[in-house]
């Protein structure tokens, strides 16, 4: 068996696996000819990732079967975080209990970790048709959260065709913040239906976190009292990405 998948720079493997990681402590990818998968939900049920990476998005991709590989994401993203944002990661496997990365930029350095046996089970895509659509730079994003997060622990998002607003509160008082169209801050704003939802402002964090300096932007598509969906552009390919999905907060009438 051949598979090998190696980057340029370590800002992928770094975003993917800090995506990861906010979400289980074991992480099974699904390695196919055409690039590379990943998808699991948290163990709470409120927050999906899904990772699509085409071999086109790698400096270098073989694989020449399907199979699986599950690593303890603690140990995997110990690893990963070794490599400077400079340095190339190169990711393969010489047996079925061993995988191999080799990080280089002049010093150079390898690593074998050892497999563990997957427990997860198969994770189906939600069927959404979603009404609001923001295109939000990561700064942005992170300052709003940061602010509401000063007074609360859920955010509340509502949007029309012009502006976005964003609404916390708790027994210590509430917090807004407001986003007007076609600023420097939101590039993009499409609103069929007017939306109003509440989400966890810690899954939110930890999905900013994850998108980090390798994510100028995030795309937010989000319905009244429906999931959101966060997509994260994943290398130079157009097909490459992250996709987050958080369940709303229902509160009780």
């Amino acid at each position: 068996m051949t598979f090998v998948a190696k980057t340029k720079t370590s800002n992928e493997w770094k975003l993917v696996t800090t995506a990861i990681q906010t979400l289980v402590e074991e992480a099974t990818f699904d390695v196919t000819p055409e690039g590379i998968n990943f998808r699991a939900m948290d163990p709470s049920h409120i927050a999906l990732l899904d990772i699509t990476w085409p071999s086109t998005s790698f400096e270098k991709y073989s694989s020449d079967e399907k199979f699986q590989f599950s690593v303890r994401t603690e140990d995997f993203v110990k690893l990963i975080r070794r490599a400077s944002t400079n340095d190339s990661i190169e990711i393969s496997r010489s047996d079925e209990n061993t995988l191999i990365v080799k990080i280089q930029n002049g010093y150079s350095k390898e690593y074998k970790l050892h497999l563990v046996e997957s427990s997860l089970s198969s994770t189906p895509i939600p069927n959404l048709s979603l009404n609001s659509k923001i295109n939000i730079k990561e700064s942005a994003f992170e300052n709003v959260l940061n602010d509401i997060s000063i007074i609360a622990d859920h955010i509340t998002i509502k949007s029309n065709s012009t502006t976005v607003e964003f609404h916390g509160k708790s027994d210590r008082g509430t917090a807004s913040a407001k986003l007007e169209k076609n600023n420097d801050e939101i590039t993009e704003l499409e609103v069929k239906e007017e939306s109003e939802s509440t989400y966890s402002i810690e899954y939110m964090t930890n999905i900013v976190k994850a998108a980090g300096t390798r994510a100028e932007s995030i795309l937010m598509e989000y319905s009244s009292k429906m999931p959101i969906k966060f997509e994260i552009k994943l290398g130079d390919s157009e097909d490459g990405r992250l996709i987050f999905y958080l369940a709303p907060r229902i509160e009780d009438k």
